[in-house]
């Protein structure tokens, strides 16, 4: 039966869940751990999602390499899900610009290797620790024609930033043959069903031009930097004053 097939494959991650708590923790925490320190070095950086099953002579993944180069070329780092397709393309296109490209592997029943185009290459065992780094390390979401995956990453950045859990940020479909049956769905039955309110919409971007989601990207990264700018403002105020207040203590 298929099923028992689909049991040996997942036999390994079944048993990291009945493993010892206590120990999973720790394991959990080192990837968190890792993560944080190897990509505390990435500034302005793009996520690229999208198929591991598109060949390279696909009309997608040359796409995604002229994509990646273009943002490469405009100070942006490529971050990816660091397999091949559409995630080799992305990484390829910053590597050859001597731009940071980054590989956020996940260990998977299916062995996934890791694509050669990568700066910084780190392997996750569980999916929501690779989805922290995804959104604390972005400041862009782009979506290629990808499966599950890249559903799951394009609906879970669009509940973070309707809950107000991470700031906005771009969030581009790139292909309308391949998205706009969703997005059509999503305008009329989401909609129709009042499940969301149309502001929602305004979260997401979609086209077909490279120059139109650099676009996007310049125009936030103009904003990231303003707040930046205030948080470090801010910052000194708040030194400032702690500071007088301790002189006047010592007085």
């Amino acid at each position: 039966m298929p099923w028992r097939n689909k049991q040996s494959h997942t036999a390994s991650i079944i048993d990291d869940v009945k493993c010892d708590q206590s120990w999973r923790i720790f394991r959990i925490i080192s990837e968190f751990t890792d993560g944080f320190e190897r990509l505390a070095i990435i500034k302005d950086g793009i996520s690229i999602f999208g198929s591991a099953r598109l060949s390279p002579d696909h009309p997608y993944y040359l796409k995604t390499v002229e994509l990646s180069t273009l943002l490469s070329k405009n100070g942006f780092s490529i971050i990816s899900g660091g397999g091949p397709g559409i995630m080799e393309a992305a990484n390829k296109g910053a590597y050859q610009q001597n731009q940071l490209s980054v590989g956020l592997n996940i260990e998977l029943p299916m062995e996934q290797k890791p694509n050669p185009y990568q700066d910084i290459s780190l392997d996750f065992r569980y999916f929501f620790v690779r989805k922290v780094m995804f959104v604390r390390y972005s400041m862009g979401y782009i979506c290629m024609p990808g499966g599950f995956g890249t559903l799951d990453e394009f609906f879970e950045a669009l509940t973070l930033m309707q809950t107000h859990k991470i700031y906005p940020l771009p969030l581009v479909l790139f292909g309308t043959d391949f998205w706009g049956g969703l997005m059509d769905w999503i305008k009329t039955k989401l909609i129709d069903y009042q499940t969301i309110g149309e502001e929602d919409l305004n979260l997401i971007k979609m086209t077909d031009d490279p120059e139109e989601v650099l676009e996007f990207m310049l125009e936030h990264r103009k904003w990231k930097n303003i707040q930046r700018e205030l948080a470090e403002h801010q910052q000194a105020q708040i030194y400032c004053q702690e500071l007088c207040s301790d002189k006047n203590l010592a007085l």
